[in-house]
C-alpha cells in the first residue's frame, strides 16, 4: 500500500511510469476510490464494440480473406451502370397540391 498527500490543487501524483496513461477512477463510496488502468472508447465508438458489429466485422474479413482485391475495366463497369440505371428507373416525387 502506498499513501500519497492530495495536493492543494487537488491533484495526486502517480509516478513517471503512468504519465499519459488513463485511468478510471470509481468513487465506492465517499472517501473511498478504486483506479484502474484501462482505455478510453469515445461515445460514438462505443457502437463499434457490439457483439453486433464485432459479428459484422468477422464476416467482412472473412469475405475479404476470401475476395482480395482485383484490377477492374473501368468501361465495364461504365456500361453495367449504364445499363443497371436504365432497367430501374427513378420514381418520380409526386406532387401535391396545396
Amino acid at each position: 500500500m502506498i499513501v500519497k498527500s492530495v495536493g492543494s490543487n487537488g491533484q495526486i501524483t502517480l509516478g513517471k511510469e503512468f504519465a499519459g496513461r488513463l485511468v478510471m477512477l470509481d468513487q465506492i463510496e465517499p472517501g473511498v476510490w478504486t483506479m484502474k488502468l484501462g482505455a478510453f472508447i469515445p461515445d460514438n465508438e462505443k457502437w463499434l464494440h457490439t457483439p453486433e458489429a464485432k459479428a459484422s466485422l468477422e464476416r467482412a474479413l472473412t469475405w475479404a480473406t476470401k475476395n482480395p482485391p482485383r484490377d477492374t475495366n473501368l468501361d465495364d463497369l461504365e456500361a453495367f451502370l449504364k445499363s443497371q440505371r436504365q432497367a430501374a428507373p427513378r420514381a418520380r416525387k409526386k406532387r401535391v397540391a396545396a
